[in-house]
C-alpha cells in the first residue's frame, strides 16, 4: 500500500507572534510539524505496519520545511518530497494545484493530511486537492479502518459522530483523537539521515506559473488592539445609565 501524507511546517503554538512591517517575523522562531498533520503521519505509519507498503511525506514550502520532513522520516516514514519555489505563493488554491501536479503522475492507495493548519485555519488545501485528483474526500476523521479497498471512517461532525464508507483511493484529513503520535526515537533519527528526501521546483512538474493564479490575497495583517482597563461608573443609578449610554454612543460608537 502506497500512502502519501501531505504536511505543512508551522509556528510552534507556544511562540509569540511578532508583526513587523505587515508581516510575521520569523527571527529566532521555532517551527514544527503542523499538529494535526502529526496524526496523519502516525496513522499512515500504523497502516504501513499492518499491510506493509510505503509512506511518502509530501510538502510545499520553503527550504526550512526539510526539518519537518526529517522529523516525519524519523517517526517512521520511508521517503519525503519537498516542492519549493518562490513562484508558488501561499494561497491554498495554488498549493493544491502544485500537489495535484505531482500526485497525478504517481500511484497511491491513500492520501492523508491534517484537518487544518494552525497558522491560518483555512482547511482548504486537502478539499481542493481531492477535487483536482477526482477522488473521495472525508475530513476530520477520528477512526480509519481499511479492508479490501474500502475505507470505513468516523468523522467528527461538530460534536456528533458520522460513519462513512468510501472506496479507495481516497483522501482523509485527521482530527485530534485519531491516534497518539509517536515521538521520533534515537535510532529513527539516525535512520532518517539516510532516507530519501527529494527536492523539486515548478520546473520539475507539469505546471506553469501562469496556472497558479491566487484566489485570495492578504490585504493587511495586524495584532488586535490592546485591551483597555475596565472602568467603574460612579454616581446614582440614573447617572450611571446616562454615562454608560454616552460612552457607548460617543466613545465606542456601538449605538
Amino acid at each position: 500500500m502506497d500512502i502519501y501524507v501531505v504536511i505543512k511546517q508551522t509556528f510552534d503554538t507556544e511562540e509569540k507572534i511578532i508583526i513587523e512591517n505587515g508581516s510575521i517575523s520569523e527571527d529566532s522562531v521555532q517551527f514544527v510539524i503542523n499538529p494535526y498533520d502529526e496524526y496523519a503521519i502516525e496513522e499512515a505509519i500504523q497502516k504501513k505496519e499492518i499491510s506493509s507498503g510505503k509512506v511518502i511525506i509530501l510538502s510545499v514550502g520553503p527550504e526550512r520545511t526539510t526539518e519537518a520532513l526529517r522529523t516525519a522520516l524519523a517517526m517512521g516514514a520511508d521517503e519525503a518530497v519537498l516542492i519549493s519555489d518562490e513562484k508558488i505563493g501561499s494561497d491554498e488554491t495554488s498549493i493544491s494545484k502544485v500537489l495535484a501536479a505531482y500526485l497525478n503522475s504517481r500511484t497511491y492507495d491513500l492520501i492523508l493530511g491534517g484537518y487544518f493548519s494552525v497558522d491560518n485555519g483555512a482547511g482548504q488545501t486537502a478539499i481542493r486537492l481531492a477535487q483536482l485528483l477526482d477522488i473521495p474526500h472525508v475530513s476530520s476523521i477520528t477512526k480509519l479502518v481499511l479492508n479490501d479497498g474500502i475505507a470505513n471512517v468516523c468523522r467528527d461532525a461538530e460534536g456528533d459522530l458520522e460513519e462513512i464508507e468510501v472506496k479507495l483511493p481516497a483522501l482523509f484529513t485527521a482530527q485530534q483523537g485519531l491516534n497518539e503520535p509517536r515521538y521520533p526515537s534515537l535510532p529513527g533519527i539516525m535512520k532518517a539521515k539516510k532516507k530519501p528526501l527529494i527536492r523539486l521546483s515548478l520546473d520539475d512538474l507539469s505546471i506553469s506559473e501562469a496556472d497558479l493564479v491566487e484566489k485570495t490575497n492578504r490585504v493587511s495583517l495586524h495584532l488586535p488592539p490592546e485591551k483597555k482597563q475596565g472602568e467603574i461608573l460612579q454616581g446614582e443609578f440614573q447617572e450611571q445609565v446616562s454615562d454608560l449610554v454616552d460612552k457607548l454612543q460617543n466613545d465606542l460608537k456601538v449605538l
